[in-house]
């Protein structure tokens, strides 16, 4: 999970899951407790999700809903 995609990228992560921003990786204070829970429960299961699947090439997984 990585909020600098470029820089994980030119590093050689070969698995990338988007995160939010710099200060808060896996959540928007801006929005409700209920919101913020379902925002990060989604973007750890793609990232677990992530690690199950087979891939030949560096690759940036999709966390849109």
């Amino acid at each position: 999970m990585a909020n600098l995609i470029p820089v994980s990228k030119t590093v050689g992560a070969n698995k990338i899951v988007p995160t939010i921003s710099i200060p808060y990786p896996l959540g928007d204070p801006s929005t409700s407790k209920e919101e913020q829970w379902k925002l990060r429960y989604h973007r750890v299961g793609v990232a677990l999700d992530a690690l199950t699947v087979d891939i030949e090439d560096q690759t940036v997984f999709d966390v849109q809903r």
